[in-house]
């Protein structure tokens, strides 16, 4: 069997960044639904078509392509009368933006006198990723199978 549209692919793969830092310590397992499903980078999903259990692969993505450019402006610095009195650095708080119509997730990066740091950047932002692995077990699903694996993830969703 080889992967193709809508075959559960299973992998064990290594995150690392252009200093081959080891990005996914705790995560080494990934399964997908294979075909365009927006589950993984197209640039991994390319890498994996027609390959099979066994197999072992290797991508790298660009930032621009990953988890964007790192930008200085989504860095802001808020007075602590504006945030929760809970705050606590690494707490993560959201902020719809009216301009672009999408929810930034602020994380708490430090904590002064009447001051929080929060910065909206994702933690892999500016970084070019190179996944590397192999291909682990492969399943064919019934159509229901799949369905079910669509509907859950329009009830669950989650970004890649």
């Amino acid at each position: 069997m080889k992967i193709t549209k809508n075959i559960l692919v299973h992998i064990h793969y290594r995150l690392s960044d252009e200093e081959n830092n080891h990005l996914n310590p705790e995560e080494e397992e990934l399964i997908y639904l294979h075909g365009s499903h927006g589950h993984i980078f197209d640039e991994l999903e390319d890498a994996l078509e027609g390959k099979k259990a066994g197999d072992t692969f290797k991508v790298t993505i660009p930032c621009e392509q990953a988890f964007g450019i790192y930008k200085e402006e989504l860095i802001v610095n808020e007075p602590l009368s504006e945030l929760p009195e809970d705050i606590f650095i690494g707490m993560e708080l959201d902020s719809f933006d009216e301009e672009t119509q999408e929810t930034l997730i602020y994380v708490v990066t430090n904590i002064e006198d009447d001051f929080a740091l929060l910065n909206a950047n994702h933690p892999f932002a500016g970084r070019a990723l190179t996944f590397e692995g192999t291909i682990t077990e492969l399943e064919e699903l019934t159509p229901e199978g799949i369905q079910e694996i669509l509907a859950h993830e329009h009830h669950d969703h989650h970004d890649h």
